[in-house]
């Protein structure tokens, strides 16, 4: 009786679960939701002081964040799910010097990581099909971003301008993954 039961139950998780990774728009939903709630939390941490604005720099921000392009919805995937796993690496490097409430980083870091959660199954059964195109191009450019983003940081000893420069920088990465999000559809 007990082994029926658990065969029931490991059946309906493995159903269920295949189910929900193939939901979009579920996906498409906790997407924004979070997103929203990632710009907010953002937004409550010190803004830009002017004189930071001489300090900016070109990133060498992707075309493909330059530029809305047609994206199928497991690129869109494994493009959002890059972009927050690199959004949460940058946000755990030393923020000391900005007078950031740890509390809201914090917050922001368990929401990013809620949305890799809700992504993450769907995201290995796109790499284990291979069913992507321009994922795989789109990656590279966007590791690379990120890389030019960390090394801005390092390179001005993560002091309050750089971060501010930065935080300027993952709101624009927000409002291109909530454009991403759209592409989100069953």
């Amino acid at each position: 009786m007990t082994y029926r039961c658990l065969l029931q139950m490991v059946l309906l998780l493995c159903f269920s679960t295949r189910a929900l990774s193939m939901n979009y728009s579920l996906l498409r939903f906790q997407q924004r939701r979070s997103d929203t709630v990632c710009q907010k939390l953002l937004r409550q941490l010190p803004s830009t002081p002017q004189h930071c604005l001489e300090v900016r720099m070109d990133f060498q921000v992707p075309e493909e964040m330059r530029q809305a392009q047609q994206f199928r919805k497991e690129d869109a995937v494994l493009v959002i799910y890059e972009m927050l796993q690199q959004i949460f690496g940058i946000l755990t490097r030393d923020f000391s010097s900005t007078g950031w409430s740890e509390t809201i980083v914090e917050d922001l870091l368990v929401e990013l990581q809620g949305q890799m959660d809700h992504l993450e199954p769907i995201q290995k059964e796109i790499m284990q099909k291979k069913n992507f195109t321009m994922g795989d191009m789109t990656v590279p450019h966007l590791k690379k971003y990120y890389i030019n983003l960390g090394q801005y940081l390092k390179s001005k000893d993560y002091n309050s301008c750089a971060w501010a420069v930065v935080r300027a920088e993952m709101l624009r990465n927000f409002s291109f993954l909530k454009s991403l999000t759209e592409y989100l559809r069953d």
